[in-house]
């Protein structure tokens, strides 16, 4: 299996992302056109975390997104349902504690983590309300959760424009630099399936995370969505 369907079986997932572990990096960096690296700068401000702290990162892949809390002195657990992601990952960072899970059964105790982040993932998850849950539930009081995903630009020009380089462009670009160019269509039209900003918000209030919040990062094509566990 190399393209997952929209009904997100994990196994066709984690089957797809294990096929472009090698060139992830470098396919989201072309693909984005060099917007990757600002996005995950403003997820590192939005997480904000300190020495000692510990932050698990979903989706983690190869542990790109990791490396920025790490860098805070932080502990950080990048964690993956491919394993085929986190092999790379591994063979890169060999000193980040790699996990494998499932944002939907998370393999960690209760109250554990001060922060919670996810980059790019949760619209890969079959259950987004159960992963929702998860997240809280391993998230301390008092603690945080930060979702970055791409979403719905705000001005209806340019989310024309948008929405044609997604399904007519980014498949070709696909093909000139992954390994595994039919994984994009899959990607492609996730995004365009995925809820907006108000209705993610909603989602992660119903899941029991309070001053739930976002801001549009390009325009919208990328939401920052954040959250809090009451103590």
């Amino acid at each position: 299996m190399t393209r997952a369907s929209l009904n997100k079986q994990p196994h066709e997932v984690a089957s797809m992302f294990d096929h472009v572990a090698e060139r992830y990096d470098l396919t989201n960096a072309v693909l984005s056109l060099g917007q990757d690296r600002a996005w995950r700068k403003a997820v590192a401000r939005a997480v904000d975390a300190r020495p000692a702290q510990k932050v698990l990162d979903l989706a983690a892949g190869t542990a790109t997104s990791s490396l920025p809390f790490a860098r805070t002195g932080a502990y950080v657990v990048p964690c993956d349902f491919s394993l085929g992601m986190l092999q790379v990952g591994k063979e890169r960072h060999s000193w980040l504690p790699f996990t494998a899970g499932d944002a939907t059964r998370l393999p960690f105790r209760d109250d554990t983590f001060d922060a919670v982040t996810i980059s790019f993932g949760l619209r890969n998850v079959q259950d987004t309300d159960a992963a929702l849950r998860e997240m809280y539930r391993v998230t301390r009081p008092g603690g945080r959760v930060v979702i970055s995903e791409f979403s719905h630009p705000t001005w209806a020009p340019f989310r024309t424009v948008y929405t044609e380089y997604l399904m007519r462009a980014l498949p070709p670009v696909a093909r000139a630099v992954s390994s595994n160019p039919d994984a994009y269509v899959y990607l492609a039209e996730s995004i365009r399936a995925w809820p907006d900003q108000p209705a993610l918000a909603e989602r992660l209030g119903k899941a029991g995370w309070t001053r739930v919040a976002w801001r549009n990062l390009t325009g919208g094509v990328v939401a920052l969505h954040r959250g809090f566990k009451e103590s």
